[in-house]
């Protein structure tokens, strides 16, 4: 039997595994640290980046955000996406793009952008934190989780379990983490076991976490808090990998806003845009006739403020 490789050959697996609540790594590791991070979203306008079948998306619609759009490269993925949102209605909305190009997506058009699990699998991920930037508020919010840069590693990093005796002389595990080649960034073929016979692979990329800060910097985005998620309960007793992950962390959220000097510049921007509305209105009114007519139709859309873009 051919692997299957993929998002979109893997995305009916996935889905399965999903449902509304996440699988047990997200539900019971990872998702618990990102919406701590992400908090209240009521009246929010909220992307979500690479949404998967869009439970995130969805979840947030249901706690009152204003509104929901999730994106997705994978067709399968919104295909499961809509299906789902059909069924049981919430008004998120899911739309096909790539993360590195959201075209259509207005700038500054989103209170909090998301990416669970994403930017370690996006090949241009520098273009997509621009594209994250872009489409912020002036002081909007990304949150992000990816695979620990340091610990989780592909086939370059492992646990090591060793029995010994402690000071006390009573046998205990330890626990390491063995991690190499840390700083040799590349594409990875990531296996994931469909079942007992069948293998999927897809694409990651392994950075620094240098790396992903020198990014973050260079779109403009400035990190406000990083998290390492710890394992609930569930997870240690569900996950062979749970009892170690309360040791040494395999994942990690960030949250980052858009840096200070990129604010000033979008301040002096809007500032010189309201300039030049005003001084497109004043020639405006100077081009009305005096005819005494009554007619003011040459101000309308010249020197409207609510008609000024982005506004």
């Amino acid at each position: 039997m051919a692997p299957k490789v993929g998002w979109d050959a893997l995305a009916a697996w996935r889905d399965e595994r999903t449902g509304e609540e996440g699988d047990l790594w997200h539900r019971a590791i990872i998702d618990p640290t990102l919406l701590r991070l992400v908090g209240p979203v009521r009246g929010r306008r909220v992307l979500d980046l690479a949404c998967g079948n869009g439970y995130l998306a969805r979840r947030w619609a249901r706690q009152g955000a204003a509104s929901v759009l999730g994106v997705d490269r994978s067709r399968a993925n919104l295909r499961l996406a809509r299906q789902r949102e059909r069924l049981r209605p919430t008004g998120a909305r899911f739309l096909r793009r790539d993360a590195s190009r959201l075209t259509g997506l207005e700038d500054g058009s989103f209170d909090l952008v998301v990416a669970n699990m994403a930017l370690m699998d996006i090949r241009d991920v520098a273009g997509a934190l621009r594209e994250v930037t872009r489409v912020l508020a002036p002081r909007g919010r990304f949150v992000f989780s990816i695979s620990h840069p340091c610990f989780d590693l592909d086939d370059r990093s492992a646990w090591v379990v060793e029995r010994g005796r402690d000071p006390a002389g009573v046998f205990r595990d330890t626990y390491w983490r063995k991690v190499r080649n840390y700083r040799d960034e590349r594409s990875i073929r990531v296996p994931w076991s469909i079942s007992e016979s069948e293998i999927g692979f897809t694409t990651s990329y392994h950075r620094t976490l240098s790396t992903y800060s020198r990014l973050l910097r260079a779109a403009g985005l400035s990190i406000v808090r990083m998290e390492e998620p710890s394992p609930l309960p569930e997870a240690v007793r569900a996950s062979p990998q749970g009892r170690f992950m309360l040791e040494v962390p395999l994942h990690l959220v960030v949250e980052a806003r858009a840096h200070p000097d990129l604010l000033r510049r979008e301040t002096r921007r809007r500032r010189a845009r309201r300039r030049a509305s005003r001084t497109s209105g004043r020639s405006a009114r100077r081009a009305v006739p005096r005819s005494g007519s009554g007619d003011h139709s040459g101000r309308t859309g010249s020197s409207g403020r609510g008609s000024r873009p982005g506004s």
